[in-house]
């Protein structure tokens, strides 16, 4: 490990430290959900938040966009809106006397940031017009291809209680998300603060503390930090695990789970471990890292089948049970825990 990314490291760690305490005059309490979006806005991932209302998910998109130099753009996803509302449409303008000539005009999908507000409240085919630019980070428009901005990440809200007008979403692009987010309920003595924060009427100013090409360079050292041969191996079992058919997932996963994570679940893992390695200031990726990150990367990619239900058993007790099931290989004698 040279000097260089050491230092790199250790900045990137103050700068995660300094973006928390501007987040932190805003937001009360959510800190697994706070590192988590962070987590997957350096490593060019999406997040899908899943909690009721009034927890304030769009609120915690809005400031962590307020303290990126970033363009922002919230779209609030309803049962009338049409593909061509998140992506842009053609349209007919005359160019000059007696000539005109399609041009494209870009939707809001052509951001750094997008909030997709609600995003379970708008039918399958405006969802399928997310997939592309999620995935390739282009949007096609007849016969042209056009590139969004780097960085470039899709954060999805989602009401969990709530069934009416609603559409569940697919599988291919449940998948596309990095993290399932969970946003729990305050604490009391969080509770507590929200209120006294409200009956003040206090709005802090947030403060810029990075650029989109900053984050773009923060993401390069992400992807430099190294994963050993050991978590690569816990890693790739861990995801296997889930598979029914697997031969080697344990017998509860063959009664509880009808299908199990794909690779993508695997690459997501090891970007995340890498994620909260470089954040911590550390130069390698842990066991630990792996596990802090198995239920937001697997409890949207595994599918619990009647049985589960009966037994009262969702996906993240399944996940949990896999975290004790599957054991750790041997690990080189250095400590993956040392900080910088």
């Amino acid at each position: 490990m040279s000097k260089d990314i050491t230092d790199a490291l250790a900045q990137f760690s103050q700068l995660r430290q300094r973006m928390i305490e501007q987040l932190r005059r805003v937001i009360i309490g959510q800190t697994d959900v706070i590192e988590q979006m962070m987590a997957a806005i350096f490593t060019r991932g999406h997040c899908l938040l899943v909690g009721v209302p009034g927890l304030a998910k769009t609120l915690m998109v809005s400031a962590l966009s307020q303290i990126m130099n970033v363009t922002f753009k919230r779209i609030q996803f309803t049962p009338d809106l049409m593909p061509s509302d998140i992506t842009g449409t053609s349209v007919l303008e005359e160019t000059e006397p007696g000539k005109r000539a399609f041009r494209f005009v870009q939707g809001p999908i052509f951001a750094n940031v997008v909030l997709a507000d609600e995003i379970n409240r708008t039918p399958p085919k405006t969802q399928a017009a997310l997939l592309q630019a999620m995935q390739e980070r282009q949007v096609s428009a007849g016969a042209e291809t056009y590139n969004l901005p780097e960085p470039f990440f899709v954060i999805a809200t989602q009401n969990p209680i709530e069934q009416e007008g609603t559409y569940p979403l697919p599988e291919a692009q449940l998948d596309r998300f990095m993290f399932n987010v969970k946003v729990d309920y305050p604490t009391f003595d969080e509770e507590k603060r929200i209120l006294v924060m409200i009956a003040k009427d206090e709005k802090p100013e947030l403060t810029k503390a990075l650029s989109a090409v900053a984050i773009v360079n923060l993401q390069k050292l992400v992807r430099s930090v190294p994963v050993g041969d050991f978590v690569i191996d816990y890693v790739a079992r861990l995801v296997r695990a889930t598979r029914p058919k697997d031969p080697t997932s344990p017998e509860f996963v063959k009664k509880l789970i009808d299908w199990g994570a794909g690779p993508r679940a695997g690459i997501s893992l090891i970007q995340a471990g890498q994620a909260f390695a470089a954040m911590d200031g550390r130069f390698s990726v842990a066991i630990d890292d792996i596990r802090k990150a198995a239920v937001p990367v697997l409890r949207h990619r595994i599918s619990p089948n009647f049985q589960a239900q009966a037994e009262g058993k969702s996906s993240e007790d399944v996940v949990a049970l896999l975290l004790q099931a599957v054991g750790e290989a041997e690990a080189p004698k250095y400590s993956p825990k040392r900080r910088l």
